[in-house]
């Protein structure tokens, strides 16, 4: 703040307006899942269980080993395909519980 001549608050401002930034570290995946109303009458908030019981996280946490930071957001503007999750900027249309292992898998193994 003081290096740039702006005031911390606008600093933190940005920081916490914009999506992008975080003020908690992040995992090197990051996944979204919708709760958006198309998406929660799907079965997103069953996807978001089943990516927290898989990765041992609740919402908003990243895991121990810092991979994956699991989020959750009110709607990805894709209702007519949800539930939808975004792991790392990929899409996923129609996701289920069967399809979150191979979701991970597939992440893990692009590393």
């Amino acid at each position: 703040s003081k290096a740039l001549g702006i005031p911390l608050i606008d600093i933190f401002g940005v920081a916490t307006f914009y999506r992008a930034f975080s003020l908690k570290p992040r995992g090197k995946h990051l996944i979204t899942v919708c709760l958006g109303t198309a998406c929660h009458v799907r079965g997103g908030p069953k996807i978001l269980e089943e990516f927290e019981r898989k990765l041992n996280i609740e919402a908003g946490e990243t895991s121990k080993d810092g991979q994956f930071t699991l989020e959750t957001v009110a709607c990805l503007g894709c209702c007519a395909i949800g539930p939808v999750v975004v792991v790392d900027g990929d899409y996923y249309a129609q996701t289920t519980i069967r399809k979150v292992g191979p979701i991970l898998k597939q992440h893990i193994k692009k590393d």
